[in-house]
């Protein structure tokens, strides 16, 4: 009989997939009910145990019980790593994940009705690249303003790796209330571990992201954001000359829908499959800018068919 989830041994080395499993099924078996922004319920637990997942040998955890929308995870990497806040330019490549934030009626709802459909406001992007700049609208050019923290990160891995400062917030208080949607995956730190002194010259740093969650939507959101900061990892390690190590994802308030309960429990009988693994298109990029959707070569990705969740907004 081909094992699932549910029979998997403990005893075994587990697949890095098995860890997001079985939260799944901790929440959906002891979470707390809860009512939740979009009203349509949750159930909910607190600060569960950190997430990893290796990076190693160009390993990219993009989750395989259920097929991921890696063409969306992409485009909406490279949108923010460009400090891009139009949603409108997503939905022209067919990824139509922030279209429901974007709507007129939803920036109606949030007070921002004098924005046009799209300008989801200083989100995101705009606070890794222009962070404390004034947001006027999707349009305006910020270049020059404001921190560039992606910028002043990619200095820090090159220049001084052991930095413990190593940070990327999206979390700017003063900027919540022109933000369609507040950030979810709001601050990452980058941890970079040098070669032993006695190693060969060509053994490179390692470069690990820990990354915090305060909301985490288990069933749609989180695959993605696993997916995402993997990459944008290995993007980092690309353009600083280290070698993609471990993600560790730390979430705050990690829940389930609960009309995502009954999907989850038909995802939670399948087996992972190995992971995919990451190369380069090109072997000229030496700027965080220069990544274009077709760089990205992704080989050996097998998965259980897609599963369908409604997203709450």
């Amino acid at each position: 009989m081909t094992p699932t989830f549910s029979s998997l041994s403990l005893e075994t080395k587990e697949h890095d997939e098995v860890q997001y499993l079985k939260l799944i099924r901790r929440v959906i078996d002891a979470g707390e009910i809860r009512a939740d922004r979009t009203g349509t319920g949750t159930l909910a637990i607190f600060a569960p145990p950190s997430l990893r997942f290796s990076l190693a040998d160009n390993t990219l955890p993009l989750l395989t019980t259920k097929r991921t929308f890696l063409r969306g995870i992409i485009e909406e990497l490279l949108w923010f790593v460009h400090g891009c806040t139009d949603s409108t330019l997503l939905n022209k490549k067919g990824v139509k994940i922030w279209d429901g934030n974007g709507s007129k009626a939803f920036l109606e709802s949030r007070g921002l009705a004098h924005r046009r459909e799209g300008d989801l406001g200083p989100v995101y992007g705009f606070q890794w690249r222009h962070f404390g700049a004034e947001y006027a609208d999707c349009e305006t050019d910020y270049t020059g303003k404001g921190v560039d923290q992606l910028r002043e990160c990619i200095t820090k891995i090159r220049e001084n790796p052991t930095d413990r400062r190593i940070i990327l917030s999206a979390w700017n208080p003063k900027d919540i209330p022109q933000m369609a949607l507040p950030p979810c995956h709001m601050l990452c730190q980058f941890y970079v571990s040098l070669p032993p002194p006695a190693a060969p010259s060509s053994q490179k740093p390692k470069l690990s992201c820990l990354m915090f969650q305060r909301s985490a939507d288990l069933g749609l959101g989180i695959p993605f954001n696993i997916a995402s900061y993997a990459l944008l990892t290995h993007m980092m390690a690309r353009v600083t000359g280290t070698e993609a190590h471990e993600l560790i994802i730390q979430l705050g308030d990690a829940h389930v829908y609960r009309d995502h309960v009954e999907a989850l429990e038909e995802q939670l009988k399948r087996e992972p499959k190995s992971f995919p693994k990451l190369s380069w298109a090109r072997d000229d990029i030496t700027d965080i800018e220069d990544f274009v959707y077709t760089d990205f070569t992704v080989d050996g990705y097998q998965s259980h068919p897609p599963i369908a969740m409604k997203m709450s907004v």
